[in-house]
Protein backbone atom coordinates (compact mmCIF):
# COMPACT_ATOMS: atom_id res chain seq x y z
CA UNK A 1 0.00 0.00 0.00
CA UNK A 2 1.16 3.51 -0.77
CA UNK A 3 -0.58 6.65 0.48
CA UNK A 4 -0.15 10.39 0.57
CA UNK A 5 1.68 11.77 3.59
CA UNK A 6 -0.50 14.72 4.53
CA UNK A 7 0.90 18.05 5.67
CA UNK A 8 -1.13 17.71 8.88
CA UNK A 9 1.02 14.70 9.82
CA UNK A 10 4.29 16.65 9.94
CA UNK A 11 3.81 17.99 13.48
CA UNK A 12 2.65 14.67 15.00
CA UNK A 13 5.56 12.89 13.33
CA UNK A 14 8.02 15.39 14.79
CA UNK A 15 6.54 15.17 18.30
CA UNK A 16 6.41 11.37 18.31
CA UNK A 17 9.84 10.92 16.77
CA UNK A 18 11.41 13.30 19.28
CA UNK A 19 10.09 11.10 22.10
CA UNK A 20 11.23 7.87 20.41
CA UNK A 21 14.65 9.45 19.89
CA UNK A 22 15.51 8.89 23.59
CA UNK A 23 17.32 12.23 23.66
CA UNK A 24 19.08 11.80 20.30
CA UNK A 25 18.51 11.89 16.57
CA UNK A 26 18.74 15.68 16.72
CA UNK A 27 15.90 18.07 17.46
CA UNK A 28 13.26 17.73 14.72
CA UNK A 29 12.38 21.42 14.78
CA UNK A 30 14.53 22.62 11.87
CA UNK A 31 13.70 19.59 9.70
CA UNK A 32 10.05 20.16 10.56
CA UNK A 33 10.25 23.74 9.25
CA UNK A 34 12.12 22.57 6.17
CA UNK A 35 9.47 19.99 5.32
CA UNK A 36 6.66 22.50 5.82
CA UNK A 37 8.46 24.90 3.47
CA UNK A 38 8.79 22.16 0.83
CA UNK A 39 5.06 21.43 1.12
CA UNK A 40 4.32 25.16 0.84
CA UNK A 41 6.39 25.18 -2.36
CA UNK A 42 4.22 22.41 -3.80
CA UNK A 43 6.33 19.34 -2.98
CA UNK A 44 4.57 16.21 -1.73
CA UNK A 45 5.67 12.90 -0.22
CA UNK A 46 4.09 9.45 -0.25
CA UNK A 47 4.46 6.77 2.44
CA UNK A 48 4.82 3.15 1.33
CA UNK A 49 4.12 0.05 3.41
CA UNK A 50 7.36 -1.99 3.61
CA UNK A 51 5.46 -5.15 2.73
CA UNK A 52 4.53 -3.53 -0.60
CA UNK A 53 8.18 -3.42 -1.64
CA UNK A 54 9.44 -5.88 -4.23
CA UNK A 55 12.27 -8.07 -2.95
CA UNK A 56 14.72 -6.59 -5.46
CA UNK A 57 13.81 -2.93 -4.94
CA UNK A 58 16.77 -0.70 -4.06
CA UNK A 59 16.07 1.26 -0.88
CA UNK A 60 18.12 4.25 0.29
CA UNK A 61 18.85 4.57 4.02
CA UNK A 62 19.60 8.18 4.95
CA UNK A 63 20.47 10.20 8.01
CA UNK A 64 22.09 13.33 9.25
CA UNK A 65 25.28 12.17 10.95
CA UNK A 66 27.15 13.97 13.71
CA UNK A 67 26.78 15.63 17.09
CA UNK A 68 23.24 16.93 17.84
CA UNK A 69 24.53 20.17 19.36
CA UNK A 70 26.29 21.08 16.10
CA UNK A 71 23.04 20.42 14.26
CA UNK A 72 21.47 23.29 16.18
CA UNK A 73 24.00 25.68 14.64
CA UNK A 74 24.41 24.31 11.12
CA UNK A 75 20.97 24.03 9.57
CA UNK A 76 19.68 21.00 7.69
CA UNK A 77 19.60 21.38 3.89
CA UNK A 78 17.32 18.89 2.09
CA UNK A 79 19.55 19.17 -0.97
CA UNK A 80 22.44 17.57 0.91
CA UNK A 81 20.40 14.48 1.77
CA UNK A 82 19.19 14.25 -1.83
CA UNK A 83 22.75 14.64 -3.09
CA UNK A 84 24.00 11.81 -0.85
CA UNK A 85 21.40 9.57 -2.49
CA UNK A 86 22.31 10.70 -6.00
CA UNK A 87 25.97 10.08 -5.25
CA UNK A 88 25.11 6.53 -4.15
CA UNK A 89 23.02 5.93 -7.28
CA UNK A 90 25.93 7.07 -9.43
CA UNK A 91 28.35 4.80 -7.60
CA UNK A 92 26.17 1.66 -7.59
CA UNK A 93 24.46 2.23 -10.94
CA UNK A 94 21.02 1.52 -9.42
CA UNK A 95 18.05 3.88 -9.04
CA UNK A 96 16.31 3.92 -5.69
CA UNK A 97 12.69 2.80 -5.47
CA UNK A 98 12.18 4.46 -2.08
CA UNK A 99 14.01 5.94 0.91
CA UNK A 100 13.92 5.24 4.64
CA UNK A 101 15.54 6.58 7.78
CA UNK A 102 18.24 4.72 9.65
CA UNK A 103 16.48 5.81 12.87
CA UNK A 104 12.94 6.93 13.69
CA UNK A 105 14.27 9.06 16.56
CA UNK A 106 14.39 12.85 16.50
CA UNK A 107 15.11 14.91 13.41
CA UNK A 108 16.41 11.91 11.52
CA UNK A 109 12.85 10.61 11.29
CA UNK A 110 12.21 13.53 8.93
CA UNK A 111 15.43 13.15 6.92
CA UNK A 112 13.97 10.70 4.38
CA UNK A 113 10.96 12.98 3.90
CA UNK A 114 13.23 15.88 3.00
CA UNK A 115 15.12 13.74 0.48
CA UNK A 116 11.90 12.21 -0.86
CA UNK A 117 10.35 15.64 -1.43
CA UNK A 118 13.40 16.67 -3.45
CA UNK A 119 13.61 13.47 -5.51
CA UNK A 120 9.90 12.55 -5.80
CA UNK A 121 10.13 9.02 -4.41
CA UNK A 122 8.18 7.47 -1.49
CA UNK A 123 9.31 7.03 2.12
CA UNK A 124 9.23 3.52 3.58
CA UNK A 125 7.25 3.12 6.80
CA UNK A 126 10.21 1.61 8.65
CA UNK A 127 13.62 2.31 10.13
CA UNK A 128 16.57 0.27 11.45
CA UNK A 129 16.40 1.04 15.17
CA UNK A 130 12.87 1.77 16.37
CA UNK A 131 14.50 4.64 18.30
CA UNK A 132 17.84 6.46 17.88
CA UNK A 133 21.40 5.26 18.43
CA UNK A 134 24.73 7.01 17.83
CA UNK A 135 26.78 4.42 15.91
CA UNK A 136 26.58 2.53 12.60
CA UNK A 137 26.73 -0.94 14.14
CA UNK A 138 23.73 -0.19 16.37
CA UNK A 139 21.07 -1.07 13.79
CA UNK A 140 18.83 -4.03 13.06
CA UNK A 141 20.67 -4.38 9.72
CA UNK A 142 23.97 -4.78 11.57
CA UNK A 143 22.36 -7.27 13.97
CA UNK A 144 21.27 -9.19 10.86
CA UNK A 145 24.86 -9.23 9.54
CA UNK A 146 23.86 -7.42 6.35
CA UNK A 147 26.55 -5.67 4.24
CA UNK A 148 27.71 -2.37 5.72
CA UNK A 149 29.09 -0.68 2.59
CA UNK A 150 29.17 1.46 0.51
CA UNK A 151 28.36 4.75 2.25
CA UNK A 152 28.19 8.26 0.80
CA UNK A 153 28.67 11.48 2.75
CA UNK A 154 28.00 15.09 1.74
CA UNK A 155 28.62 18.33 3.64
CA UNK A 156 27.73 22.00 3.17
CA UNK A 157 31.11 22.91 1.62
CA UNK A 158 30.69 20.68 -1.45
CA UNK A 159 32.86 17.94 0.05
CA UNK A 160 31.70 14.49 -0.99
CA UNK A 161 33.06 11.13 0.15
CA UNK A 162 32.40 7.49 -0.65
CA UNK A 163 33.42 4.70 1.70
CA UNK A 164 33.67 1.90 -0.86
CA UNK A 165 34.41 -0.91 1.58
CA UNK A 166 34.84 -1.55 5.29
CA UNK A 167 35.99 -4.64 7.15
CA UNK A 168 33.09 -4.57 9.62
CA UNK A 169 30.24 -2.43 10.89
CA UNK A 170 32.51 -0.98 13.57
CA UNK A 171 35.12 -0.09 10.95
CA UNK A 172 32.41 1.61 8.88
CA UNK A 173 31.48 3.61 11.97
CA UNK A 174 35.09 4.59 12.65
CA UNK A 175 35.88 5.62 9.09
CA UNK A 176 32.66 7.51 8.39
CA UNK A 177 32.74 9.17 11.83
CA UNK A 178 36.28 10.39 11.18
CA UNK A 179 35.20 11.97 7.90
CA UNK A 180 32.14 13.51 9.57
CA UNK A 181 34.26 14.97 12.36
CA UNK A 182 36.70 16.50 9.86
CA UNK A 183 33.87 18.31 8.02
CA UNK A 184 32.51 19.82 11.23
CA UNK A 185 30.71 16.98 13.06
CA UNK A 186 27.62 17.16 10.88
CA UNK A 187 26.91 15.78 7.42
CA UNK A 188 24.28 14.11 5.26
CA UNK A 189 24.77 10.41 4.61
CA UNK A 190 23.32 7.60 2.56
CA UNK A 191 24.10 4.31 4.24
CA UNK A 192 24.58 0.94 2.52
CA UNK A 193 21.58 0.45 0.20
CA UNK A 194 19.12 -2.25 1.20
CA UNK A 195 16.91 -4.47 -0.90
CA UNK A 196 13.18 -4.67 -0.36
CA UNK A 197 13.69 -8.18 0.99
CA UNK A 198 16.27 -7.00 3.53
CA UNK A 199 13.99 -4.21 4.73
CA UNK A 200 11.08 -6.60 5.18
CA UNK A 201 13.22 -9.17 7.02
CA UNK A 202 15.44 -6.92 9.16
CA UNK A 203 13.85 -3.47 9.28
CA UNK A 204 11.88 -2.25 12.29
CA UNK A 205 8.57 -1.94 10.48
CA UNK A 206 5.75 0.63 10.63
CA UNK A 207 7.67 3.03 12.86
CA UNK A 208 6.68 6.15 10.93
CA UNK A 209 3.02 5.31 11.54
CA UNK A 210 3.87 4.61 15.19
CA UNK A 211 5.61 7.97 15.63
CA UNK A 212 2.70 9.85 14.03
CA UNK A 213 0.19 8.07 16.28
CA UNK A 214 2.27 8.77 19.40
CA UNK A 215 2.63 12.42 18.45
CA UNK A 216 -1.11 12.76 17.89
CA UNK A 217 -1.79 11.27 21.33
CA UNK A 218 0.44 13.91 22.94
CA UNK A 219 -1.03 16.80 20.94
CA UNK A 220 -4.59 15.66 21.65
CA UNK A 221 -3.82 15.43 25.38
CA UNK A 222 -2.50 18.99 25.36
CA UNK A 223 -5.61 20.23 23.55
CA UNK A 224 -7.86 18.46 26.05
CA UNK A 225 -5.81 19.80 29.00
CA UNK A 226 -5.06 16.21 29.96
CA UNK A 227 -1.67 14.83 31.04
CA UNK A 228 0.56 14.44 27.94
CA UNK A 229 3.09 12.31 29.86
CA UNK A 230 0.32 9.89 30.79
CA UNK A 231 -0.72 9.84 27.12
CA UNK A 232 2.81 8.72 26.19
CA UNK A 233 2.79 5.97 28.81
CA UNK A 234 -0.63 4.72 27.75
CA UNK A 235 0.24 4.74 24.04
CA UNK A 236 3.57 2.94 24.42
CA UNK A 237 3.03 0.85 27.53
CA UNK A 238 5.72 2.79 29.35
CA UNK A 239 6.65 3.33 33.00
CA UNK A 240 7.59 6.41 35.03
CA UNK A 241 11.08 6.15 36.50
CA UNK A 242 11.55 9.52 38.20
CA UNK A 243 10.18 13.04 38.51
CA UNK A 244 12.31 16.03 39.32
CA UNK A 245 14.24 19.12 38.28
CA UNK A 246 17.43 19.37 36.23
CA UNK A 247 20.16 20.62 38.56
CA UNK A 248 23.27 20.20 36.40
CA UNK A 249 24.39 19.19 32.90
CA UNK A 250 27.87 17.97 32.00
CA UNK A 251 28.05 18.04 28.20
CA UNK A 252 30.83 18.06 25.63
CA UNK A 253 31.11 17.48 21.90
CA UNK A 254 33.99 15.15 21.16
CA UNK A 255 34.83 12.63 18.44
CA UNK A 256 31.68 13.49 16.52
CA UNK A 257 29.41 12.71 19.49
CA UNK A 258 27.67 14.61 22.26
CA UNK A 259 28.69 12.96 25.54
CA UNK A 260 28.00 13.62 29.19
CA UNK A 261 25.33 13.37 31.86
CA UNK A 262 22.30 15.25 33.13
CA UNK A 263 21.50 15.31 36.85
CA UNK A 264 17.95 15.35 38.20
CA UNK A 265 16.94 16.15 41.78
CA UNK A 266 13.72 14.46 42.85
CA UNK A 267 10.43 16.22 43.41
CA UNK A 268 7.12 15.05 44.88
CA UNK A 269 7.38 11.34 45.75
CA UNK A 270 11.01 11.29 44.57
CA UNK A 271 12.15 14.17 46.79
CA UNK A 272 15.42 13.47 48.55
CA UNK A 273 16.86 11.27 45.78
CA UNK A 274 18.83 12.00 42.61
CA UNK A 275 19.09 10.50 39.14
CA UNK A 276 22.02 10.70 36.74
CA UNK A 277 21.22 10.27 33.05
CA UNK A 278 24.39 9.29 31.16
CA UNK A 279 24.38 9.87 27.41
CA UNK A 280 26.23 9.45 24.13
CA UNK A 281 23.95 11.45 21.82
CA UNK A 282 21.09 9.39 23.37
CA UNK A 283 20.25 8.60 27.00
CA UNK A 284 22.06 5.31 27.68
CA UNK A 285 21.80 4.50 31.40
CA UNK A 286 19.81 6.01 34.29
CA UNK A 287 21.40 5.77 37.76
CA UNK A 288 19.36 6.46 40.89
CA UNK A 289 21.60 7.21 43.87
CA UNK A 290 24.36 5.35 42.02
CA UNK A 291 22.32 2.27 41.12
CA UNK A 292 21.29 1.57 37.51
CA UNK A 293 17.49 1.68 37.23
CA UNK A 294 17.17 1.68 33.41
CA UNK A 295 19.50 1.01 30.53
CA UNK A 296 19.69 0.62 26.79
CA UNK A 297 18.06 -0.90 24.75
CA UNK A 298 14.97 0.07 26.82
CA UNK A 299 14.03 3.55 25.64
CA UNK A 300 14.94 6.09 28.32
CA UNK A 301 13.02 9.28 27.57
CA UNK A 302 13.23 12.66 29.29
CA UNK A 303 9.94 14.54 29.01
CA UNK A 304 8.81 17.99 30.05
CA UNK A 305 6.48 17.26 32.97
CA UNK A 306 3.85 19.75 31.76
CA UNK A 307 3.87 19.54 27.96
CA UNK A 308 5.12 15.99 27.44
CA UNK A 309 7.65 17.40 24.95
CA UNK A 310 10.80 15.32 24.65
CA UNK A 311 14.01 16.90 25.89
CA UNK A 312 17.16 16.06 23.93
CA UNK A 313 20.71 15.72 25.15
CA UNK A 314 21.52 18.98 23.36
CA UNK A 315 18.49 20.88 24.74
CA UNK A 316 18.43 19.74 28.38
CA UNK A 317 19.22 22.62 30.73
CA UNK A 318 19.18 23.70 34.36
CA UNK A 319 15.80 24.22 35.98
CA UNK A 320 13.63 22.12 33.67
CA UNK A 321 10.86 20.17 35.43
CA UNK A 322 11.10 16.70 33.96
CA UNK A 323 9.70 13.20 34.06
CA UNK A 324 12.01 10.31 33.21
CA UNK A 325 10.12 7.44 31.57
CA UNK A 326 11.04 4.09 30.05
CA UNK A 327 9.40 2.64 26.93
CA UNK A 328 9.74 -0.94 25.61
CA UNK A 329 12.42 -1.62 22.99
CA UNK A 330 11.85 -3.41 19.67
CA UNK A 331 12.31 -7.18 20.06
CA UNK A 332 15.30 -7.39 17.72
CA UNK A 333 17.32 -5.16 20.07
CA UNK A 334 16.75 -7.37 23.13
CA UNK A 335 17.93 -10.64 21.54
CA UNK A 336 21.36 -11.92 22.61
CA UNK A 337 22.80 -10.73 19.28
CA UNK A 338 20.99 -7.42 19.63
CA UNK A 339 22.42 -6.83 23.11
CA UNK A 340 25.93 -7.33 21.75
CA UNK A 341 25.29 -4.33 19.50
CA UNK A 342 23.16 -2.05 21.70
CA UNK A 343 23.24 -3.33 25.28
CA UNK A 344 24.93 -1.39 28.10
CA UNK A 345 28.33 -3.00 27.43
CA UNK A 346 28.23 -1.63 23.87
CA UNK A 347 28.43 1.80 25.55
CA UNK A 348 31.18 0.85 27.97
CA UNK A 349 29.05 0.06 31.04
CA UNK A 350 29.86 -3.15 32.91
CA UNK A 351 26.20 -3.99 33.39
CA UNK A 352 24.06 -6.99 32.48
CA UNK A 353 20.95 -5.78 30.70
CA UNK A 354 17.88 -5.86 32.90
CA UNK A 355 14.73 -4.50 31.34
CA UNK A 356 12.41 -2.22 33.24
CA UNK A 357 9.68 -4.39 31.76
CA UNK A 358 11.07 -7.77 32.86
CA UNK A 359 8.53 -9.89 34.72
Amino acid sequence: MIRDFDESEIDPLAVGAWILGTGGGGSPYLAQLNLKKLYKDGKRVKLIDPMALDDNDAIAVVSKMGAPLVGQERLVDPAHLARAMELMEGYTGRKFRAVMSVEIGGGNALSPFLAAAMLDIPVVDADAMGRAYPEAQMTSFAIGDLPMYPLTLVDCRDNEAIVAKAASWKWMERISRKICTEVGSTSATCKAPRTGKEVKEWGVLNTVTKAISLGRAVLEARTAHADPVEAVLKHEGGKVLFKGKITDVDRTTTGGFLRGAAYVEGLDDDRGTKVELAFQNEWAVAFRNGEAIAMTPDLICLLDSVSGEAIGTETVRYGQRVTVVALPAPGVLTTPKGLEHVGPRAFGYDLDFKSVFAA
